[in-house]
């Protein structure tokens, strides 16, 4: 028998409709916020209780609804935005069927307060299945409309059984209004469960398009950005937004698409754009894309979904193509280099891989019967007490000035000949037993500076001193004072306030783990002049040996102070041209306004010339009577700083050295004396910028720098650099990797 073909009842079919439309809390709000931008509205509030399924009250201050219209805007197909279907064609509203109250109305309870600008007061109504319940009340209230819905599908059972969960629905209202709100940057938005007094998205309507993503989304986001945008009068459409370069990715693919200020979405964009990026992010990862794309109206047909959530366009695959190929050239050009943030980790830190470690030394032992096994992934398979064969083979050119054979090496054991210091109370001499004879022995010439400024071919074996690994001391004292061989067999005990001020500070700051990690460390290779890689234990460590030479030769000063050798230049420098040299220099910061470069440079020698008493007894910086440099400190064996910053240095130490007050003349004396003596990348040849006829000449210089940073500088750092704490977090040094975690990533391949 057939079946009997009857028509629905109206409240049924308004329930069903109102199913389509309304799926769940989040489409809801969508609808909502949409009415709300239609209403030109500049600031939007959302509170929800329990998911929205308990309460969504959304506030704007738009240009409300006039209190004739309250009767009907529940009804359905009730708009102010559309009169005749061939306005469908141009339509530049979000909302045109008038459905989006009357839906909700038909599945929770509706009460609207809303007042415009020429009302005297605000009007409020209240709403079930379509129809006001009695005529709208006067009540105080500001312009604009709130619209609070309660008891969302309280008569539809089976549709608010399957949104049981609370958290998981404000999480979708989180989603949809936080896309809102990065697409509507002039518009400020905010979201809050009802009881809370902070928001969980919060916008500003003076914030940018980034500062939004950088609020909702985060740092690791706003950072990546690159800006896109592209044209195409053919095609009838522009495309702006952001996406995230190459450094950038996620497992899962965040994609904002607005196509005329719709939020949509397209399988097709998606997959278009993901095909690009495919060259670029690892396996499996995703980009963050915010794509806001204007086509002419009559090109768009929006009524194609009952939540609009989808749109249909002409030139659909043009308009794919042409935005793939825009994007594909937005990231070929951010591919250029990779930016990496790290956490700075210290050496004995909890971290991920805390496992104990145990030293390849002890592995043999535990073999042996004793129950601790140490796994492939806690073995240390380096030792940092093995010597390399290229540390015997010292280079003899040295085009860079970090040879040991660059300049005269002379010890400055004392006064010379026929000289009488005068007394110093706060300084006492401890070599009065020593016989001149011996002084002039330790006296050694090591070959000298060429005209260049280049080596001189003339080189002897550098003087032997007494040094901490050969087991001899040249004094007992736990504060250092013999820290480096650079100090004299005639040392000077030194008394002053200040210094010692200055080396007490220098202790308290010593990091122990640092300090450990550089005395046990072995040396990997040399990345730049200003970067390399050092093992520790299982870890693997980015260090600055910039900023770690500069912190090594600032302690030495301090702590051998006013007992250095002596550099001597086998041609005077005369501090006037060097002074000239410094000032052409762009670095230098000289203007018109500081006056003529040479009489600066004249004022320069004279105020470096009266200085010159103390400049060579505390500090070996030795300055003749016609103004010339004739000398500068020895600070560590085989080790002559980059001449080549000698002009900025003789500048700076005029102008930036305090020389008023002794404590910080000595401090920043030695901080600018060991910026000079820093192993620095501008005074450095890259082999990359060198032509293949230089590629010969310079293998050798390239050889010598690097030979240096790894035997004279980390040499160094093991037994005489004591780490500032502020080393841990200001990035000179870096863990970039452990044996345990790269065990873990393998174990998967």
């Amino acid at each position: 028998m057939a079946g009997v073909i009857r028509r629905l009842d109206e409240a049924v079919v308004n329930r069903i409709a109102a199913g389509e439309v309304i799926q769940r809390p989040a489409n809801a709000i969508k609808e909502m916020i949409e009415n709300c931008l239609d209403a030109k509205s500049t600031s939007i509030q959302v509170v929800v209780k329990e998911g929205g399924l308990k309460l969504i009250q959304v506030q704007d201050n738009g240009c409300g609804i006039r209190k004739e219209d309250l009767d009907i805007v529940c009804e359905r197909f009730t708009t102010s935005k559309l009169q005749k279907f061939e306005d469908l064609a141009s339509i530049s509203t979000y909302g045109f069927r008038g459905e989006a109250l009357a839906s909700i109305s038909h599945v929770a309870h509706v009460t609207v307060t809303t007042k415009t600008a020429d009302a005297k007061c605000a009007y409020r109504a209240t709403y079930s299945d379509g129809k006001i319940k009695a005529p709208p009340k006067p009540c105080a209230g500001n312009q604009g409309t709130q619209i609070t819905v309660e008891d969302l599908f309280y008569n539809v059972n089976t549709r608010r059984k399957a949104l049981k969960n609370p958290n998981e629905e404000y999480a979708k209202i989180l989603e949809v209004v936080s896309r809102y709100a990065i697409h509507n940057s002039g518009i400020s938005f905010s979201v809050k469960k009802q009881g809370d007094t902070m928001s969980d998205v919060r916008t500003l309507s003076n914030a940018s398009t980034v500062d939004n993503i950088r609020s909702i989304f985060g740092n690791a986001v706003s950072r990546e950005l690159i800006e896109v945008g592209c044209e195409d009068a053919s095609l009838a459409f522009n495309m702006k937004g952001y996406i995230t370069n190459a450094n950038y990715s996620v497992k899962k693919c965040i994609f904002l698409l607005f196509i005329n200020h719709r939020l949509v979405e397209s399988a097709a964009l998606r997959k278009a754009i993901e095909t690009v990026y495919a060259a670029y992010l690892p396996k499996s990862t995703h980009p963050f894309l915010y794509l806001s794309l204007e086509i002419a109206p009559q090109n768009v047909d929006v009524n194609v979904h009952p939540t609009k959530h989808e749109v249909h366009f002409l030139h659909e695959d043009s308009i794919l193509e042409r935005v793939q190929q825009h994007i594909e050239s937005k990231l070929l050009g951010s591919n250029s280099s990779r930016m990496y943030f790290t956490q700075t980790l210290l050496p004995g830190a909890d971290c991920s891989s805390s496992e104990v470690v145990k030293s390849a030394a002890n592995s043999s032992a535990v073999t042996k019967g004793t129950s601790d096994k140490v796994y492939a992934h806690q073995m240390v398979r380096t030792d940092s007490r093995e010597q390399k064969l290229d540390a015997f083979l010292q280079p003899v050119n040295n085009p860079l000035s970090t040879g040991p054979a660059e300049a005269t090496t002379e010890v400055n054991a004392g006064p010379p000949e026929g000289a009488v210091r005068p007394p110093d109370a706060e300084m006492e001499d401890v070599s009065d037993l020593v016989e001149m004879a011996d002084v002039q022995e330790d006296t050694v010439m090591t070959g000298g500076l060429s005209e260049s400024g280049r080596l001189s071919p003339e080189t002897v074996p550098p003087r032997k001193r007494p040094r901490e690994d050969a087991d001899t001391e040249m004094e007992k004292d736990d504060t250092r004072k013999d820290m480096t061989a650079a100090c004299t067999p005639r040392r000077r005990i030194i008394n002053l306030t200040s210094v010692l001020t200055l080396q007490e500070e220098i202790s308290n700051q010593a990091h122990a783990n640092l300090q450990e990690m550089l005395h046990d460390h072995s040396f990997v290779g040399c990345v730049s002049p200003q970067w390399a890689l050092a093992q520790y234990q299982t870890k693997l460590y980015l260090l600055n040996t910039t900023k770690l030479s500069q912190e090594l030769f600032y302690q030495i000063l301090i702590y051998d102070f006013a007992n250095f050798g002596v550099l001597r230049l086998s041609e005077p420098a005369p501090l006037y041209e060097l002074s000239m040299l410094a000032l052409e220099d762009p670095e230098s910061g000289w203007t018109e306004e500081d006056g003529p470069k040479e009489g600066l440079a004249e004022y320069i020698v004279e105020f470096l010339k009266k200085k010159t008493e103390m400049l060579k007894d505390y500090f070996s910086l030795e300055i003749d009577e016609e103004g010339n440099l004739i000398g500068l400190p020895l600070l560590i064996d085989n080790y002559v700083p980059p001449l080549e910053g000698l002009p900025m240095f003789i500048l700076r130490l005029a102008t930036e050295v305090n020389w008023d007050e002794e404590k910080e003349c000595f401090e920043s004396l030695s901080k600018e004396l060991a910026m000079f003596y820093s192993i620095r990348k501008q005074y450095i040849i890259d082999e990359a910028d060198l032509t293949n006829s230089q590629n010969a000449d310079s293998d050798s210089g390239s050889t010598t720098w690097k030979w240096t940073v790894e035997h004279v500088l980390y040499k160094a750092f093991r037994t005489h650099l004591l780490p500032p704490k502020h080393f841990t977090e200001d990035g000179n040094i870096l863990q970039l990797a452990n044996l345990p975690d790269l065990y873990k990533v393998f174990e998967r391949c």
